[in-house]
């Protein structure tokens, strides 16, 4: 059984891995026809490509592509393979001259977990991409979750490993999907309180000096029920909340979380109440498996 994000009809996931490095970068295709797109930011340091965009009050309404990556701002380069890998088959927003793919995408920093100088790059988002597939989305030590860490308020030593995780969820005739990149200073707890990942003792006065380590969550959720540019900026404000539910603490000063939905709005709108409590749901089992010691 697929109880990942692609079991959301139409979504495809793809990764290219770095296990040398310890990097790696994750691509999310919607159908060919693009998805409703935006997007929240929370932290001081989120590093993003395209992200802008994606409020609600600017004009292009739908992207074709999602890349969460490592490598920090360098890892933004891979966005252009994924460009170049949809404008060979002629996917992309239509202009005058061109069909231009518009690809939103976000970084964690992994650069002190490897090979500092391991990042990914415009191949590889290219590789990324053309490995997408419908297929159950790989999770763990894997893409964009290759070099990540948590629970690393207490400093670098007392960190554990953070990771990639997926999850589905439907209800009611209302289905949702997300990935989460888990790479938080906080601990990583499971939704009914379980400590899963970091010390588990709360920061204390003997904490990290800022700036010694950076932190990051990505989350992508993404549904076939149809959204506008508003209702999805909801939503991404709903998968940030949900973060506090299972990472501990979660958005501070040190984190720079960002959460992005996508809908390809196939299906009629769903109840907005239904919908809300689905997307923090699938968010928490996501974050969740992506420091689970146990895979399928």
């Amino acid at each position: 059984m697929n109880a990942t994000l692609t079991a959301v009809p139409g979504f495809r996931v793809g990764h290219w891995t770095d296990p040398v490095g310890l990097t790696g970068c994750t691509v999310i295709l919607p159908p060919d026809a693009g998805a409703v797109a935006s997007a929240s930011f929370l932290g001081p340091s989120p590093a993003t490509r395209e992200g802008v965009l994606l409020s609600p009050e600017k004009k292009v309404e739908r992207v074709h592509g999602l890349l969460l990556t490592g490598g920090s701002a360098f890892g933004l380069s891979a966005a252009g393979g994924v460009v170049r890998f949809l404008e060979e088959r002629g996917v992309g927003h239509p202009t005058p001259y061109a069909r231009v793919p518009i690809v939103p995408a976000a970084v964690i920093y992994d650069l002190g977990m490897g090979d500092p100088n391991a990042r990914p790059g415009e191949a590889h988002g290219y590789l990324a991409a053309e490995r997408a597939s419908n297929g159950p989305v790989a999770r763990g030590r894997v893409g964009a979750g290759t070099g990540a860490s948590a629970g690393k308020y207490l400093g670098p030593a007392h960190a554990a490993a953070g990771g990639l995780g997926s999850a589905y969820l439907s209800r009611h005739g209302v289905s949702v999907g997300a990935v989460a990149v888990v790479n938080p200073i906080g601990d990583v707890y499971s939704p009914q309180g379980e400590l899963l990942a970091g010390p588990g003792v709360g920061p204390g006065a003997q904490a990290f000096t800022p700036g010694d380590v950076e932190n990051t969550t990505l989350v992508a959720v993404v549904t076939q029920h149809d959204l506008t540019k508003n209702d999805a900026r909801r939503l991404a404000d709903a998968a940030q909340a949900a973060l506090a539910r299972v990472i501990r603490p979660s958005h501070t000063y040190w984190d720079g979380d960002s959460a992005f939905v996508l809908s390809s709005a196939v299906l009629p709108a769903a109840d907005p109440m239904l919908l809300g409590a689905l997307v923090q749901d699938v968010v928490a089992l996501a974050v969740a498996d992506a420091v689970a010691p146990q895979r399928e």
